[in-house]
């Protein structure tokens, strides 16, 4: 039987800090144990930043501090994708770009930043569809556009991860499975999130055969969960706004002690699947919105991170999957 290979923990660093600050930011993932961040907002000095607004100069600082907290980047929390597919008028407040603008802007300036930031992965989404239209009736049109946004982080090197969430096009696995076929590129993998299924009110079961469709594509995971109290079956538009019961993974409604045992076999294959891609291996990223998630980001706290990610550890220790955090001997004596 082959060796399960350890987990890489890592986490969306914003979630962590009060005030996003880059220090604090940094302070409370050395004091976790954490070696991995995931960048999205941060204050490096000029204020709260998305990081695709990020100059030279706040780069600096942040590689700077990164490495005085011995901290590397997992993955650029881009959110490529998370526009409106058509130029339609739609009651939403998603914005539309061209796509031709679109790809020769935000998605090299995000290849850019990951090159930047030394890591070969950046999160992405499917785009949203027109509300009250059907998902499938747009598969062509945006796996043809995913398809040219992977072969432009192709030619950077990188690995576009495209993230299953409500409201896009991509919005299961199923979904993210037949885009995956219909793209057939190897820069272009998944990003398994339960917390993103359960909140379109679907149960564990549905959960998990979301999570097998996607293992063929599949290359990381986002980490957090989600406990309705007046679950009403399938919604087909979510109101991101109003998400407001997120909890650890192992309290939550999703099923992580199934989708991880199984991944504890699936491991070697996955592991294997991403050092090809020049990744360190497989990422857990901790999403956890303890405290209040939307549709750009979500908080936490030190405290609910600290909660999160000890919620975590209970799972892969529970289903055996070995992962790291920082030890006695990783302390840098004076």
């Amino acid at each position: 039987m082959t060796a399960c290979p350890p987990v890489l923990l890592t986490g969306f660093a914003d979630e962590a800090a009060n005030d996003k600050l880059a220090l604090q930011q940094f302070c409370a993932f050395a004091a976790l144990g954490l070696r991995y961040y995931s960048l999205r907002f941060i204050d490096a000095g000029n204020g709260v930043k998305n990081v695709m607004q990020l100059d030279d100069e706040e780069i600096d600082t942040i590689l700077k501090l990164q490495t005085e907290y011995g901290l590397k980047v997992s993955s650029i929390g881009s959110p490529i994708g998370k526009v409106k597919l058509l130029d339609v008028d739609d009651g939403t407040s998603n914005k539309y770009v061209p796509f031709d603008q679109y790809l020769r802007e935000d998605v090299h300036r995000a290849c850019q930043l990951a090159n930047r930031f030394d890591t070969k992965l950046i999160r992405g989404f499917a785009f949203y569809h027109p509300k009250g239209t059907s998902p499938e009736d747009h598969l062509e049109q945006v796996s043809d556009q995913l398809g040219q946004i992977a072969e432009v982080c192709e030619s950077h090197g990188l690995t576009f991860g495209l993230e299953v969430e409500a409201n896009l096009v991509g919005q299961t696995g199923q979904l993210l499975a037949e885009i995956h076929s219909r793209v057939n590129h190897p820069a272009m993998l998944t990003i398994f999130d339960a917390a993103n299924i359960v909140t379109q009110g679907f149960t564990a079961d549905e959960t998990y055969e979301q999570y097998l469709a996607m293992k063929p594509s599949m290359g990381w995971f986002h980490i957090k969960d989600y406990a309705d109290p007046s679950p009403s079956g399938r919604i087909t538009h979510v109101d991101e706004a109003s998400l407001k019961n997120f909890v650890p993974a192992d309290v939550g409604d999703s099923g992580h002690e199934a989708i991880l045992r199984d991944l504890a076999g699936f491991l070697p294959e996955l592991h294997k699947r991403m050092t090809d891609r020049g990744v360190e291996g497989v990422f857990l990223d901790l999403e956890p919105h303890v405290k209040g998630g939307g549709q750009f980001g979500g908080f936490s706290g030190p405290d609910g991170f600290g909660v999160a990610l000890r919620g975590l550890c209970r799972v892969l220790d529970y289903v055996q999957i070995p992962y790291d955090l920082r030890g006695f001997q990783d302390i840098e004596k004076l």
